[in-house]
């Protein structure tokens, strides 16, 4: 089992969320620029997978305490 002392759950927690702003970026704003028709589906997963994301994070971050 992996134990991480306080500071890599913060940097683990921060690392998650811009990698959840990414992900949302690329699949729902990255769709405005593509030339292909608006996909709902990839906006919802997009949305979902960022929301996913955050969770995790602010779980990782609640950790930092002993």
């Amino acid at each position: 089992m992996l134990v991480l002392k306080p500071e890599q759950h913060l940097l683990l927690a921060e690392t998650l969320r811009d990698i959840a702003n990414v992900a949302a970026g690329a699949m729902v704003f990255g769709q405005l620029l593509a030339d292909r028709p608006f996909s709902r589906w990839l906006a919802l997963f997009g949305a979902v997978l960022w929301a996913g994301l955050v969770i995790v994070a602010v779980w990782f971050a609640g950790r930092t305490k002993p």
